[in-house]
């Protein structure tokens, strides 16, 4: 993009930071408006919606009748959050102030302010379908429109009702979001009334490009080196982009190029970010830079909503993003690159006007912009429905078929999720209504996805809980293997003494039996590429699992070295997605005959075994398969008999 095929400029007016008696008028209004009904509150960025109308509740005297519960789609904002306005009470963490997430709860018999993941909530539903715990429950970060939210929006909205049937205390319910169609919910929420608070957000310049770009890469490259030449090196820049290869090649270019300028150019201190990048390096974006450095940041959409960055001025927003679709013919979850929203691009714009005023460099035109869709799909309409058809059933809601989704999914979602279930011995139909079989509420008692949860279920069968609890615990973080493209041949060196012939399964138990073995030592971890922080929260969640476990009364046994028991427990658990090997050297799905490939990053990447389970299929260029592990046809014939009959070509000849 050159400077003179720039062609639009707008400016956001400055809202203002709101005044105190602004901020308790709308207290006092929203006081008001609540028998029974939910506020819908629209603040923008800044306004503070989160950490302090938590506080309000709880000075109102609120949390006298119960916990005032603030739910947030990720964990690494409610566990921030907490800390936050715990400090602001200068109380101790967990305390009058915690924090719920999986696999860690943070809080006491005093606690009034409670964070949690909106899944966590989802989960206490189960044992509680009224939340009696609870005063008032605090739907925040709606406009994500995550899958548990849009659940939590119908488990919430019964609880409401029937809290108020039965006499009970009542629940109140505020619905929160920067940005949001604000109508869809008022009206989900029988009219709840919409209030509205202004935040800090400073002035904003927006530019669009003359012409579509064709290549957005290159355009952002460009138009991060015309910023460089011309801003004064205290101004960051944050750039947008849709994935963890895009960014490392991008960071590589640029670092590259910052050698070559001419003197008087700032120095240019280069930073990726993507969820998979190891904790410590991911720190360094919010550090500042060196006297006379430019900080570059380039991101993907982690940046958009969950963290602030301090000193950005500029934004380079591609308008892309990556992201997930669920076909329920195939099982194939494809990850694309496509274009954002436009909640998604204000989103974006707005991380240029968090401490003054900035500009948003837009990378496409303003004819484009107007054709985006106003908010992407909701993850309930694109996504695998098994977890939370399981945890509706284990709810007890009356139909599952029925339920009053705010954006109700296909029925071919639906019914997709229910043949899974019904294929992994979770369903029973009584009196021509589903429920759950004894194995399927076991299966409700973990907090994974049903396969994983069947996986521990199966594992005492076949001697091998302890390595099935590592792995379950392995696949159910962020990756724990750190692979940065530069230092390919390195990463492949130092792994070689872990790798095993039979699947990137029993490579990764490998991993971790070393990591235990050397007591979690940080130094291994960097000379082996391994992320040391998702290493010990898979420790932790591997105690929380055999925890459950013990609660069952399994038996916790170890297979001692032998791997075939191990093979056959992930074989008779995700005996759904599985491969073969063809005539022409390809594979493809026994279920479907989807045509796959084995992932480059797999042990198995060389190898052709005639056989596999895999964890998950994704489409970029091709359909690959993730996570294997090599199998023998015979077991999954012994799996489900009834599923391979006609399926397995091997297993017939």
């Amino acid at each position: 993009m050159q400077a003179n095929q720039i062609l639009s400029l707008r400016s956001l007016a400055e809202s203002g930071k709101v005044s105190g008696q602004r901020q308790a008028g709308n207290w006092k209004k929203m006081q008001d408006s609540w028998t029974w009904r939910t506020p819908v509150k629209k603040g923008e960025t800044g306004s503070g919606k989160t950490t302090q109308i938590p506080q309000y509740l709880y000075e109102g005297g609120i949390s006298r009748q119960g916990i005032i519960a603030v739910t947030q789609p990720r964990r690494v904002a409610a566990i921030s959050l907490a800390t936050r306005v715990s400090d602001e009470k200068r109380t101790e963490l967990g305390k009058l102030v915690g924090y719920t997430v999986r696999f860690e709860d943070v809080t006491s018999e005093d606690t009034r302010i409670k964070f949690l993941t909106d899944g966590m909530l989802l989960r206490e539903a189960i044992s509680d379908s009224l939340l009696r715990k609870y005063s008032c429950v605090i739907l925040d970060e709606a406009h994500e429109r995550t899958i548990h939210t849009d659940v939590l929006f119908g488990v919430v909205k019964t609880a409401q009702k029937r809290r108020k049937e039965l006499g009970k205390l009542p629940l109140k319910v505020i619905v929160m979001s920067a940005t949001m169609d604000v109508d869809l919910f008022s009206q989900y929420f029988n009219g709840a009334p919409v209030l509205y608070l202004e935040g800090r957000q400073h002035p904003i310049q927006i530019f669009y490009t003359k012409q579509p770009q064709q290549d957005y890469l290159h355009a952002a490259l460009v138009s991060v080196f015309q910023i460089h030449q011309e801003a004064p090196s205290s101004q960051d820049i944050l750039v947008f982009l849709t994935g963890q290869e895009e960014i490392e090649a991008m960071s590589k270019t640029c670092r590259d190029i910052a050698k070559h300028l001419p003197d008087g150019c700032p120095s240019m201190l280069v930073l990726p970010l993507y969820a998979s990048l190891p904790y410590s390096q991911q720190l360094r974006v919010f550090q500042g830079a060196p006297k006379g450095y430019r900080k570059v940041i380039i991101s993907t959409n982690i940046a958009e909503t969950s963290i602030t960055i301090t000193g950005i001025k500029y934004v380079v927003d591609t308008g892309m993003v990556k992201a997930k679709k669920y076909n329920p013919d195939s099982g194939l979850e494809v990850l694309a690159v496509q274009r954002v929203s436009k909640t998604q691009a204000w989103q974006r714009t707005g991380r240029a006007g968090r401490e003054d005023s900035g500009i948003c460099y837009r990378l496409y035109t303003e004819d484009e912009f107007d054709k985006f869709e106003k908010m992407a799909a909701p993850e309930i309409q694109r996504c695998n429905l098994a977890s939370v058809m399981l945890q509706l059933l284990a709810m007890k809601v009356p139909n599952v078929l029925t339920f009053d989704f705010m954006s109700r999914p296909s029925p071919d979602h639906i019914e997709a999720a229910i043949a899974q279930l019904d294929l992994l011995g979770a369903l029973e139909h009584k009196d021509d209504q589903l429920a759950l079989t004894p194995i399927g509420r076991k299966m409700a008692a973990f907090p994974l996805e049903p396969k994983f949860a069947k996986t521990i279920l199966l594992s005492s069968k076949f001697h091998c809980t302890e390595e099935i609890l590592t792995i379950v615990s392995l696949l159910s973080v962020d990756s724990v293997l750190y692979n940065p493209p530069a230092r390919r041949d390195e990463v492949q060196s130092v792994r070689k003494k872990f790798i095993s012939s039979e699947g990137d399964h029993i490579t990764l138990l490998n991993i971790y039996r070393t990591f235990k073995n050397i007591g979690g030592n940080k130094d291994w971890c960097k000379e082996n590429f391994v992320n040391s922080k998702n290493m010990l929260l898979v420790a932790e969640v591997r105690a929380q699992l055999r925890d459950i476990c013990l609660k069952m009364s399994m038996p916790i046994m170890s297979s001692r070295g032998d791997m075939e028991s191990v093979r056959r427990c992930l074989a008779h658990s995700l005996f759904m997605s599985t491969a073969e090997l063809q005539p022409d050297g390809t594979y493809a799905t026994t279920d479907t005959h989807q045509p796959v490939a084995i992932h480059p990053s797999s042990v198995l990447f060389h190898c052709k075994p005639a056989c596999v389970v895999y964890t998950s299929l994704l489409y970029t260029n091709k359909c690959y398969m993730r996570d294997l592990c090599v199998v023998d046809a015979e077991w999954l014939y012994e799996a489900a008999p009834d599923y391979f009959r006609r399926k397995l070509r091997t297993a017939r000849n």
